[in-house]
């Protein structure tokens, strides 16, 4: 995002919506901390009195055993708000990262699967967890700068009317502090930026790592990811170390600066008890009094720098938030939602009812990606029901961005879907089980058993699970494996081999009975044998199957209703395997290039 984009997030906009979205818990949270801030204001008056008692200066005096009694109950009392402000504190906090993680994830969720996250699935993860925690942090001190100024306003009233020049002294380091922290808020937000980015990257790379230590491992390429992942961390250290020392800088400034009105304030206190003496106007119960108060403005003063500081870093948050929701507004991170679990997914309307599948149409289908010249351009097609319909082309012809344009994955630039005629308006919603399945080119598991990964949260019987394992060419796996259904298939599938991870994939299709099966080179990692037999028994119980399948394998060309040869984005041609074969040069070229299942013998059929 550039940095015009990110000047426009509106960082008070926004907190400001947080705590629309949970206003009770906020207004709670600002009254039981204002009492926090400004309960100790009770325990500096009982000790006034007490000193003034003892040099006889006060109308009420009391013994050292009152004052242990009061203080204890001060004491008791203030543990008891301060839990209770705790309590409400962490249902506060925990709500507004709850309400901006939803819509992150409710907005990732409705753009096009393929493009959903812009980044690594590590700085996506960042974004999560180390963003929302600064923007809670920032909208919880908010409610601490509430008490801080009413500490403050109790603070003044009583001080100045005992010596206002003193007074003065006491909170003068405020405004210095609020003017130092102002003019190092940009510095702030660009140190900020540059550790979250640097952070991002790092764990980007992890991520990376992790996903890809079997292609690391085969390719020797140990040492030259370690380097690299080395570089990222001094790049981060560098920036990180630059943002800790400004923040540092700051603080010690907003000390010292503290402790230099403590000093003259001393001074200035001292001479005014001495010039007084002993029938003074000022006491020893207010000098106690100014002491007392000392720490309290002290840690008032310090606070004012460090919310403001916390809230430029906010904005930072905020921004990189923004990004995640590509294109949409920065006010969508905080449009209130019912953050209840119980029933959100049933809630969702059912895609349209467009009846069996009859046919599936597409045309003038284009899509580009954002940056370049590739993609697909004005793809018209049509798949029967009951057909099996098989795209094919060499590297990069476009058919993996076609079959995510037509499923919505992508969000494509023109041209339209019908389901029996049918406009289908919204193609990600749409084609979703039980209507279509789809498998990628990569399928996806997750670290879970392998019943788990079959079944997505599905209710079916034994028997269903055990015919969708059949179906996939899995009984024998399975039979080796000693835990069965039950085998945990790890991060990624990663325990299983890549043709097990392939045909899980496949049973999780069949296990759905959906009325469009769709396959983006399912059998890649699958020899001859396994992939006849598979494709055998998807059509083997008389169930009328509807198939639009990625591959430039011969078992499945072989078996193909029609063939769409792509090239180059474009639909070159159109038909069966033997009219191809004599008309296509682009299909004989991929024929003679694939093996074939006799002894690797080119065969065309007839």
């Amino acid at each position: 995002m550039n940095a015009s984009a990110r000047a426009s997030v509106p960082t008070f906009k926004l907190m400001l919506g947080i705590v629309r979205f949970a206003p009770w818990r906020y207004a709670g949270n600002a009254i039981l901390w204002t009492l926090v801030w400004v309960m100790p204001v009770i325990p500096g008056l009982i000790s006034k009195e007490f000193f003034d008692g003892l040099t006889g200066e006060a109308s009420v005096s009391f013994g050292v055993d009152t004052l242990i009694a009061f203080m204890a109950a001060y004491g008791l009392g203030r543990v008891a708000l301060v839990a209770v402000a705790m309590l409400n504190d962490v249902y506060f906090r925990f709500r507004v990262g709850s309400l901006l993680r939803r819509n992150m994830i409710g907005r990732i969720l409705s753009l096009p699967g393929a493009r959903a996250v812009p980044d690594s699935p590590g700085e996506a993860i960042s974004r999560f967890r180390d963003e929302v925690e600064h923007v809670e942090e920032a909208v919880d001190l908010t409610v601490d700068m509430v008490g801080t100024v009413a500490f403050s306003t109790v603070a003044v009233v009583v001080l100045a009317s005992i010596n206002a020049q003193i007074t003065l002294f006491v909170f003068a380091p405020l405004v210095l502090v609020i003017l130092i922290a102002e003019r190092a808020g940009t510095r702030i937000r660009i140190y900020r930026q540059a550790a979250r980015e640097a952070t991002g990257r790092v764990t980007g790379a992890i991520g990376e790592m992790f996903g890809s230590v079997q292609s690391i491992k085969v390719g020797g390429a140990e040492h030259h990811m370690i380097g690299n992942f080395r570089v990222l961390n001094e790049a981060r250290r560098k920036v990180m170390v630059r943002d800790r020392v400004l923040n540092s800088i700051l603080e010690s400034v907003f000390w010292n600066t503290v402790n230099i009105g403590t000093a003259i304030i001393l001074v200035l206190a001292a001479g005014a008890m001495q010039s007084s003496g002993s029938g003074a106007e000022f006491t020893v119960g207010d000098f106690a009094l100014f002491v007392y108060f000392l720490t309290f403005a002290t840690d008032a003063v310090h606070f004012v720098g460090i919310f403001i500081a916390r809230f430029r870093q906010a904005g930072v948050a905020f921004e990189r938030m923004a990004e995640l929701l590509q294109g949409a507004p920065p006010e969508t991170l905080v449009v209130p939602r019912d953050l209840e679990l119980r029933g959100a997914w049933s809630a969702v309307a059912p895609p349209p009812d467009r009846g069996t599948l009859q046919s599936l149409e597409v045309k003038g289908l284009s899509y580009t990606y954002p940056g370049s010249d590739t993609g697909i351009e004005k793809v018209d097609l049509q798949v029967a029901r009951g057909s099996f319909t098989v795209v094919t082309g060499r590297i990069g012809s476009g058919k993996t961005t076609l079959l995510r344009a037509l499923l919505g994955l992508l969000k494509p630039d023109t041209g339209e879907v019908r389901w029996n005629g049918r406009i289908v308006d919204d193609a990600a919603s749409f084609f979703v089980p039980p209507r279509t399945a789809y498998t990628p080119q990569i399928p996806r598991l997750f670290s879970m058993s392998l019943k788990d990964n079959l079944l997505m949260g599905l209710e079916r019987s034994d028997d269903e699970v055990a015919a969708a394992i059949a179906s996939a060419v899995m009984e024998p796996d399975l039979a080796a494996m000693a835990e069965g259904l039950d085998t945990k298939v790890g991060p990624l599938g990663v325990r299983l081999s890549g043709g097990q991870v392939q045909r899980t994939a496949a049973a999780r299709m069949f296990i759905r009975r959906p009325e469009l099966y769709v396959f983006d080179d399912l059998s890649s990692a699958l020899d001859v044998e396994t992939e006849n037999t598979l494709w055998e028994r998807l059509f083997a119980d008389h169930q009328v199957v509807t198939s639009l399948v990625v591959s430039h394998r011969r078992p499945a060309l072989r078996r193909a209703d029609q063939i769409i040869v792509m090239n180059e984005g474009r639909i070159e041609a159109v038909g069966t395997l033997s009219e191809l074969l004599v008309t296509s040069e682009e299909l004989r070229r991929l024929w003679s290039e694939e093996p074939g299942e006799d002894n690797g013998a080119n065969s065309v059929p007839v």
